[in-house]
Parts: structure tokens; C-alpha cells; sequence
């Protein structure tokens, strides 16, 4: 073990903590699921009940796994997917800083989650206690946990993302 695994092990953990905190939010704070179904539906991911569970559950499983260091490129992807569906439905018209609601804190996790799947989980995982390394890193790890992210995230809006538009004056 050297400092780049502990360094590793901290940023996954906060990466990891942080999301599983936010699926976690979804689940047992505020409006629970039902406030969250609500929202997603006023946003355009319908149906909201569905896009509700899955984002909650995605954040909790993603989080934990990147914090624990397990199947670490694919809690990255999940982490990719959910960033680029936040980003677009929520952030995008916001401009780039999170203060005034922007896109720039989902760019943060993203990439953070990337640069752990490229580096890998390091010796203080459970990737590396199970599999006695990395199981992907480089290259190989970027494409999981980039491209499949990104290409999950668009393919889920592409299916799903449905918001309502508003008429003009002259057309109401």
C-alpha cells in the first residue's frame, strides 16, 4: 500500500458517500419516493414513480460500491449515467456553476468517478482483496465507466425523457 491508495480510497468514499447520501434523500427524506416520483414527472421523466426508484436505487448501489472499491468501473458508468440524465433535465439551462443551479457539480462526480476507473480502485478495495488487483484500469476502464455511462445516460433519455411544452401566447 502506497499513497496513491490511500488517496484513491478517499476520493472513492467521498465520491461513494456522497451519492449513496443523495439516493438515500430519495428514499427516506423530504417527500420519499412519492415527492421525488412528482418531481421527476414535472421534469419529464416519466413515468416519475419508475424514474423515481431507479435513480434512488442507482445512487445507493452505485455510491456504496464506488465507496467500497467493488466493481469499480461499473459504479463509475452508473455514476457517468446518472450525471449526464441530471445534467441535461435539470442543469443545462442553468449555465456551469452549481450556484446558480449549473451543470458543474454533476461534471465533478462524473469525472471523479471516471479517474477512479482509470486509476483503479487501488490495494484498499474490495476489487483488490476479491480479485487480487484492479480489475480494469486505463483505457479499458475509461470505456466502461465513460462510454457506457454516457451512452446509458442518453439512451435513458432518449427513452424517457418526455418534458411538457409550454404553448405560446399566440397559441394558448
Amino acid at each position: 500500500m502506497n499513497s496513491i491508495d490511500v488517496g484513491l480510497a478517499l476520493l472513492r468514499v467521498c465520491l461513494g458517500l456522497t451519492m449513496a447520501a443523495h439516493g438515500y434523500g430519495k428514499l427516506f427524506r423530504g417527500g420519499r419516493i412519492p415527492g421525488t416520483a412528482g418531481w421527476f414527472d414535472s421534469i419529464g421523466m416519466r413515468p416519475g414513480k419508475v424514474h423515481a426508484w431507479l435513480a434512488a436505487l442507482t445512487e445507493v448501489g452505485a455510491g456504496l460500491l464506488l465507496a467500497f472499491g467493488l466493481l469499480t468501473p461499473f459504479a463509475a458508468a452508473a455514476f457517468v449515467s446518472l450525471m449526464v440524465v441530471a445534467a441535461w433535465t435539470v442543469h443545462r439551462d442553468s449555465g456551469f456553476f452549481i450556484a446558480g443551479n449549473g451543470w458543474e457539480y454533476n461534471l465533478v462526480l462524473a469525472v471523479g468517478a471516471i479517474s477512479v476507473a482509470i486509476a483503479g480502485a487501488g490495494r484498499l478495495s474490495v476489487d483488490w482483496a476479491v480479485f487480487g488487483e484492479d480489475i480494469v484500469t486505463g483505457w479499458v476502464g475509461f470505456l466502461v465507466s465513460g462510454v457506457l455511462g454516457a451512452v446509458a445516460g442518453i439512451a435513458l433519455l432518449a427513452a424517457c425523457f418526455r418534458p411538457v411544452r409550454e404553448l405560446s401566447e399566440d397559441r394558448a
